[in-house]
């Protein structure tokens, strides 16, 4: 089967290097049965009938209407963990650069670099940048996912004393933290006990301000805050006013903008968080291994508006990806549907999130086209696909 494959970003030719030929790209995005996407704005774009998933090479996917995309069956995935490295090696620079003056202190140079006798002056000048060391302190990690629990193991190889919180933290994540890491039961324990806090959760309607004048009222003076996730999980005027009376020491934020640029207590970095070589071919190679496994197999992995769901790769005579609404009796629909018609079901796989399910179905023998048009006629089915 041939698919078109349209990119709304550049992405790494590591990650397209890996497509067959039987992928071709088109600049038309109307045209795709596929989009790759990084940052673009697809809000305002009108999805093509053909468009069946979107691979966004990063985590956050504010710029993607997957809500909007769920109803027509479409599924975007995304690539978390992928780019986790490099937005923890960001956050520890991040609380280096806070507590101390290193940014202050490179600028004192560059604007005395005309002064012959500079490493005589920088002795007299250095004490106005002085800091603290990050070894001994407490940092409170809000958000255990795959970012969060490198900066939390990192933290603790620097010496740290180290609290974490999250509420949905899985089996898997727990295993992959430290045990020096202590876990919080609530994130005002966090906020009371720590010197540093980071925060690593997504910008969702219970998050969004959470760091507020609220929050910041129960923690230390001098508290240093580093923001690596999203710009709106921080109230930035309650910021500002912390920022001016002390409360808060320093605000580390990756999110430009016209509130924080330039202001007191500010230091604002351009976006970088994800922006290294290594995680742009790593969130590259996992969006094209997402998107090869959806279309060649019907699988399903890291799909930010669709269930988990997977049969392997398929090795029966046929294989139906149903999308449809999490509804009752819908496997029984599916399946009295294939018996009247004498196709014997291999193997069946189902799973569903909030209101939408997923649905795979292994055959011995190939779906006819009329049992395909039956199983779409429901009207809580969205799109019906035959994998095989």
């Amino acid at each position: 089967m041939n698919y078109k494959y349209n990119c709304l970003n550049p992405i790494a030719d590591c990650g397209l290097g890996n497509l067959p030929d039987n992928y071709v790209r088109t600049e038309k995005f109307e045209e795709a049965d596929a989009v790759f996407v990084r940052s673009a704005k697809m809000d305002e774009l009108t999805p093509g009938a053909k468009l069946l998933a979107v691979a966004r090479a990063g985590a956050g996917v504010n710029n993607i209407p997957h809500a909007e995309y769920a109803k027509k069956g479409i599924v975007v995935f995304n690539t978390p963990g992928a780019n986790a490295n490099g937005v923890k090696e960001l956050v520890i620079a991040g609380m280096l650069l806070a507590s101390r003056d290193i940014v202050g202190g490179i600028e004192w140079v560059k604007e005395n670099a005309a002064d012959a006798a500079i490493g005589k002056s920088a002795e007299k000048a250095k004490k106005a940048f002085a800091g603290t060391e990050i070894q001994g302190k407490r940092l409170g990690v809000i958000g255990l996912g795959a970012i969060g629990q490198k900066v939390a193991n990192a933290a603790v190889g620097l010496g740290m004393e180290v609290f974490g919180y999250d509420p949905y933290l899985s089996v898997d994540a727990a295993w992959n933290l430290s045990r020096a890491v202590k876990h919080c039961k609530n994130v005002e324990a966090i906020y009371r006990a720590c010197d540093y806090i980071t925060i690593h959760v997504p910008a969702l309607d219970s998050t969004k301000g959470m760091i507020n004048a609220e929050a910041i009222a129960m923690m230390k003076t001098g508290v240093i805050i580093i923001n690596a996730a999203r710009d709106a999980l921080v109230n930035e005027k309650d910021m500002l006013e912390a920022l001016e009376s002390g409360k808060v020491r320093r605000y580390v934020s990756d999110f430009p903008n016209a509130t924080t640029a330039g202001k007191k207590g500010c230091i604002v970095i351009p976006h970088l968080g994800a922006s290294t070589a290594e995680a742009e071919d790593n969130c590259a190679v996992m969006a094209v291994k997402e998107m090869r496994d959806y279309l060649e197999n019907g699988n399903i992995v890291n799909s930010v508006n669709y269930p988990a769901c997977s049969l392997g790769v398929p090795t029966k005579a046929g294989r139906v990806a149903i999308c449809h609404k999490n509804e009752a009796n819908m496997i029984g629909t599916f399946t009295s549907i294939l018996g009247n018609a004498k196709v014997n079901i291999d193997a069946i796989a189902n799973k569903s999130r909030g209101d939408f399910a997923y649905t795979l179905i292994d055959t011995d023998s190939a779906i006819p086209d009329e049992v395909v048009k039956a199983l779409a006629a429901s009207d809580a089915v969205i799109r019906v696909r035959v994998v095989r």
